[in-house]
């Protein structure tokens, strides 16, 4: 099993420990990356990879790097702390990159059946909403089956953390991990999941996108193919 987590920050704070504690429990290869060192460039907003193709955003030499290990993943981890009631700017602006990979556009048909984990840590309040951040782009892209871990640690960095506090983090990645093990390789993605594919099928039917349209087509999505099966 391969394990990819993208940390939403450079430095090793609580949430950098949970994530890695989660991905070395799942066992198999774990590769990590951090951002914005992996990637610290904005979207632009140019629409060129909606419009033309991913590989003519003006950032894709380092964007193409990410998705190498997002695509050869089983397990997709998201980690950021929060800032200010959602994801860092860098995993936002990471996630503003995959646009194009939303089921509207062009999603990636592995991505039916990977597993994807959101984690979010706050001194305080808001890791719900840190969550749903992540959790939305997981949710457009695909992804089969998602967990959420939110942990408000009252603390500054993981060594201030309670004992209390990362006993229940043990257990809560200690579940997450079987569970994951559990399903690899038996991956469906829920009826939500099919159902909004299947809405952004109608609309590709109208092809309002010819390059969307185009790729449904070659994927055979339009007839009666699906990512999942």
């Amino acid at each position: 099993m391969k394990t990819v987590i993208i940390n939403g920050q450079s430095h090793h704070g609580s949430t950098y420990h949970i994530a890695h504690m989660l991905g070395t429990k799942i066992g198999g290869e774990l590769t990590e990356l951090f951002l914005p060192k992996d990637l610290g460039e904005f979207c632009v907003g140019c629409t060129r990879c909606f419009l033309e193709g991913e590989d003519k955003c003006p950032h894709y030499s380092k964007v193409s790097q990410i998705t190498k290990y997002i695509d050869e993943a089983d397990v997709i981890i998201l980690a950021s702390p929060v800032y200010v009631y959602h994801v860092t700017g860098a995993m936002k602006a990471m996630l503003d990159h995959y646009g194009y990979r939303w089921m509207a556009h062009r999603p990636e048909k592995a991505m039916f059946k990977k597993q994807g984990v959101c984690i979010a840590t706050a001194s305080g309040a808001g890791v719900g909403s840190a969550n749903k951040d992540m959790a939305d782009s997981l949710f457009n892209w695909g992804v089969g089956k998602i967990y959420k871990l939110g942990m408000p640690v009252a603390a500054a960095n993981w060594d201030q953390v309670s004992d209390k506090k990362k006993r229940s983090l043990e257990n809560s990645t200690d579940r997450i991990a079987q569970s994951i093990k559990r399903s690899c390789g038996k991956v469906t993605p829920p009826l939500k999941t099919k159902a909004m594919f299947m809405l952004m099928r109608m609309m590709q039917k109208n092809g309002w996108n010819e390059h969307d349209k185009e790729y449904w087509e070659k994927n055979g999505w339009l007839g009666n193919g699906r990512p999942w099966k």
